[in-house]
C-alpha cells in the first residue's frame, strides 16, 4: 500500500500563534514544535493539538536550532497527554516557504511534518512538507476557520 502523507490540520488560533511567534522572532528565524496523535509506525495523523513556540538558539536570519530545553519541555508535556511531537515549524525571513538545503540536511525525523512560514511578502505564507532521505514532498494544510 503506498504511503499517503497526512494533511497538517491546525486551528485558527494555532495558525495565528505560529505566525505571531515568527514575527516576534524577527530579524531572526523563529521556530517551534508541534504535538499531536500518531498512529501505526509513529506516523502523525496530521492533527495538531498543541504548538510550542521555542527559542532559536542560532539567533540567525538564515538558520535555526530549536533550544534543547524547549524541545525537552515540549516532549514531556506532549507525552504526559499521550501524544508525541509530530513536527517542527520555522520562519524564512526573506525567502519562500520552501525547505533550504540546510533544512533538508537537518531534517532528522522522517515521520515529522516540517512547516515553514515565509515572511518575504506582505502576508505570511505557510507551507508544510515531509522530508525523507533528502527528498521533499509538500503536504496539504487545513486551517480551520481560515477562508
Amino acid at each position: 500500500m503506498p504511503f499517503v502523507p497526512p494533511t497538517l490540520r491546525l486551528s485558527l488560533a494555532q495558525y495565528r500563534g505560529i505566525v505571531a511567534h515568527c514575527y516576534d522572532g524577527l530579524p531572526y528565524e523563529a521556530c517551534g514544535v508541534l504535538a499531536g496523535p500518531v498512529e501505526g509506525a509513529g506516523e502523525p495523523t496530521g492533527d495538531v493539538t498543541t504548538i510550542y513556540p521555542c527559542i532559536n538558539t542560532d539567533a540567525s536570519a538564515r538558520t535555526y536550532t530549536v533550544d534543547s530545553r524547549d524541545l525537552l519541555r515540549s516532549m514531556r508535556d506532549a507525552e504526559s497527554r499521550g501524544e508525541e511531537l509530530i513536527g517542527v515549524w520555522h520562519s524564512h525571513t526573506h525567502t519562500d516557504a520552501y525547505p533550504s538545503d540546510t533544512d533538508v540536511r537537518q531534517a532528522m525525523e522522517p515521520n515529522w511534518i516540517y512547516a515553514i512560514v515565509s515572511l518575504k511578502q506582505a502576508e505570511p505564507i505557510l507551507r508544510a512538507y515531509r522530508i525523507r532521505d533528502g527528498q521533499t514532498e509538500e503536504i496539504d494544510i487545513d486551517v480551520a476557520g481560515l477562508a
